[in-house]
């Protein structure tokens, strides 16, 4: 049976009560061993060439952030335990970022009209730089210039570095220079859009100012403009953007970010009912030379999805909530209560789906039953030392293949997620170490991180307040 035949195998969903769906699952698969550990020893760096579309196609390709290694960087490109420990480490600072910012303000940002036709881009994936992050090619100015951006779904802006830097981090293509576009427009102090970010001020007494700061330190610092973005084909004029002038971080590779979030000023935010709020992405696996999608538009909304509503939280409105009701081991739903990922009427608690965090995270309260469940269920499999902000691991060294219990979501009204086991059983070093690719959030948060998305097509239909899970794979 091929990859892709078993990943739609194991992207099962049951619209039926709980009762049902407990007794609709396969209570076991196999992880492939050996496969998994060729492709950490495997990984090629991405070429600049190969993620320009020459067929004009919308689609945006989605690379992991590790493809834009330099092949001069032998120490972590060929070392996957290496990538491994630098990326959890970002996870880490990423996911408490995300925790500092939740009683915050989203923004807002005022009407504006585009000519958007649906349109995408693939996306890339990276483990190199041990960071969580996608990454999409698109254009920014007039002629467009080609440039990475991070993708974040819980980010609310888009911004990219820009000439004069007088303090710029390494980028694989030429840092932006705004005096060679002609639709580059600084947006001035007094414009509605400069009094609706945050930490907005005037620079020279004329243009609009921006700072975002995030939490592993980094940051980027410049002015607020208006200007062209490329999409393959789709050209859409007048996006607001931050023009980084000083900027500092871990965003190595990338010329920038696009921020896709819930808040009116990401991206989505302003394409507005151009686009109805809807875009669609799948991330690749990691270790994989292959790419995945980015897609906008009413057009990237799939039939047959599996559909979960969309949880507003007012107290964050840039992150997107789902409703969780619990967690399902070998078939069997574990005993947690379904409070622990409720989203309070104060904003408190829920579930969150970020791009931008690695792995899962879930309270204690749930983690630690929901853990114990999954050793329970394999107990013939050899043990090993915890590593990084994994506490459960194995020794599967030697094994050509395994067998494992079934992992999954179980989704408030009765849709049932089970993951593929690549998604649930990593590889942290070269030599067979795997780890329950979970970990406990030390809040009352949930977070479903980019390696359980892996493989999946996740679609946002923001105008009608829902995600939808599959048909497809990648």
């Amino acid at each position: 049976m091929s990859l892709a035949a078993i990943l739609v195998t194991m992207l099962q969903f049951a619209l039926c009560s709980t009762a049902v769906a407990t007794n609709s699952f396969p209570d076991f698969q196999l992880l492939n061993v050996n496969e998994t550990l060729t492709g950490t020893k495997m990984f090629k760096p991405l070429g600049l060439s190969e993620t320009d579309d020459h067929r004009g196609k919308w689609n945006l390709k989605l690379v992991h952030r590790d493809k834009l290694l330099s092949p001069n960087d032998s120490s972590t490109l060929h070392n996957h335990g290496r990538r491994f420990h630098v990326r959890m480490q970002r996870d880490v600072k990423r996911v408490a970022s995300l925790l500092r910012r939740l009683p915050g303000n989203g923004t807002h940002y005022g009407d504006a009209a585009y000519e958007v036709n649906d349109f995408g881009s693939d996306v890339v994936s990276g483990m190199d730089q041990g960071s969580g992050e996608y990454f999409v090619r698109i254009g920014v100015g007039s002629p467009p210039r080609s440039q990475y951006m991070v993708i974040d779904s819980g980010s609310d802006i888009v911004w990219v570095q820009c000439q004069p830097c007088n303090q710029c981090y390494r980028q694989s293509d030429p840092v932006f220079d705004p005096a060679n576009s002609a639709s580059f427009a600084g947006v001035s102090c007094g414009s509605s859009v400069c009094d609706r970010i945050e930490n907005s001020g005037c620079n020279a007494g004329r243009y609009c100012r921006y700072e975002v700061m995030y939490g592993d330190g980094s940051y980027t610092k410049g002015t607020l403009a208006l200007e062209t973005l490329t999409f393959g084909r789709t050209v859409v004029k007048n996006v607001a953007i931050g023009c980084g002038h000083v900027n500092r971080g871990m965003f190595i590779g990338a010329a920038g970010l696009l921020g896709l979030g819930g808040g009116s000023m990401s991206l989505v935010g302003q394409l507005g009912g151009q686009t109805g709020g809807a875009f669609s992405y799948c991330l690749v696996s990691r270790g994989t030379d292959a790419s995945g999608s980015l897609v906008f538009g009413r057009g990237a909304m799939p039939v047959g999805a599996t559909w979960v509503p969309l949880l507003r939280n007012p107290r964050a409105p840039s992150f997107y909530y789902v409703g969780l009701s619990g967690l399902g081991v070998g078939g069997v739903r574990v005993p947690i209560s379904e409070d622990v990922f409720r989203l309070t009427e104060l904003g408190y608690g829920g579930v969150v789906m970020d791009t931008g965090t690695a792995v899962t995270r879930l309270p204690s309260s749930a983690y630690n039953p929901f853990r114990d469940a999954f050793i329970t269920q394999t107990a013939n499999l050899p043990r090993a030392s915890k590593v990084s902000i994994f506490d459960t691991c194995y020794n599967l060294s030697g094994f050509v293949s395994v067998r494992v219990p079934t992992v999954s979501f179980y989704f408030s009204g009765g849709p049932v997620l089970t993951l593929p086991a690549r998604n649930f059983l990593i590889p942290v070093d070269d030599m067979g170490t795997f780890c329950f690719a979970f970990a406990p959030s030390g809040s009352g948060l949930s977070i479903i991180g980019n390696i359980q998305q892996e493989g999946i097509q996740i679609s946002f239909d923001g105008a009608n307040g829902f995600v939808g899970f599959g048909p497809n794979v990648c």
